[in-house]
Order: C-alpha cells, then sequence, then structure tokens
C-alpha cells in the first residue's frame, strides 16, 4: 500500500487506529481453546469486530513465534484472512528486526514477498545497527519499514536516555 493509499484509507475510515494482534494463549476465552487453531479465531473475531473502524492491524511476531510451528500457522491464517481485506486494511508486521545488511534483506524478502505467506504492508525495525540494518526494508514499492526509535517502557531510561 502506498502512501496515497494509505491516506484515502485513513480519510475512509476517518480513523487512525490500529488492533494490535498479540494474543496471548493463556488469556483467550476459554470458549475458544477447545477449537483446532484458537489464536487463529480469537483474531478472526477481533479482526470482523473492527473491520470497519480499524485502519491497521499490528501483529507482535513474539505471541505467535512463542507457540513454534502452530503459532506460525496462526500467523499465516491471520494475515491470509486480513488480506482478504487487503484495500480495508493495513498489515503491519510487529518484528522488531535489525541485522546486519544481508540478514535483514533475508527479514525483509520474508515479509515482503507474496510468496511467503507474510505478504505484509509494514515491518517494525530496529535501527540500532545502522543504515544497512534498515535499507534493505526501503528497496520494496509500496511496502514501509517502521523504525523503533523511543520507547515508553520502564527500562527504556537504562540506555536510550543516556548521554
Amino acid at each position: 500500500m502506498n502512501r496515497s493509499e494509505l491516506f484515502n484509507l485513513i480519510r475512509r475510515k476517518r480513523s487512525f487506529l490500529c488492533i494490535g494482534l498479540d494474543p496471548d494463549i493463556s488469556k483467550i476465552p476459554e470458549d475458544l481453546k477447545y477449537l483446532t487453531d484458537p489464536v487463529f479465531e480469537f483474531n478472526r473475531q477481533i479482526i470482523d469486530a473492527t473491520i470497519d473502524l480499524a485502519v491497521a492491524y499490528k501483529l507482535n511476531l513474539a505471541f505467535y513465534e512463542a507457540n513454534g510451528a502452530k503459532g506460525w500457522q496462526s500467523y499465516e491464517r491471520t494475515i491470509e484472512y486480513l488480506c482478504k481485506n487487503k484495500d480495508r486494511t493495513f498489515i503491519i508486521a510487529d518484528a522488531k528486526r535489525g541485522d546486519i545488511g544481508n540478514t535483514c534483506a533475508q527479514y525483509a524478502r520474508a515479509f515482503f514477498h507474496a510468496e511467503t505467506g507474510f505478504n505484509v504492508d509494514a515491518v517494525t525495525v530496529t535501527p540500532y545497527m545502522g543504515k544497512d540494518s534498515v535499507s534493505p526494508f526501503l528497496s520494496y514499492p509500496g511496502k514501509w519499514a517502521i523504525l523503533l526509535a523511543l520507547t515508553s517502557n520502564e527500562g527504556a531510561m537504562d540506555f536510550q536516555m543516556l548521554m
């Protein structure tokens, strides 16, 4: 989704709302836990309830990776479901990736190529290692890199605010 398309989506929905899909399996309603994929079902219900209001959906990969292969399947199913409404959603992989250039080139490929199943609009990136850790994400037209620059957690003061 390019800048103009994103801007038009925001105007059409009259919203900046971004829904975080960070499903902690221990907090999912009990009535969903008996299903084959409770994480996907939880996400699907949230998406269905908010699709007319939300501009973006941000999937924090830690909550999927923690469940191993099954978690990746839930992530992929959620992305596929969101892609059915591609003209109505901006999809963010909250991956906080950042490494040397060649590694980041592979991360960018994993998230931005349609054939991988992770065809998202944006990826969160940590620029700590410099420009070469970000630039691979910038080489995909219509795709976005969201840079993690300053966080609000208590521990942020331990490192981020040092002179």
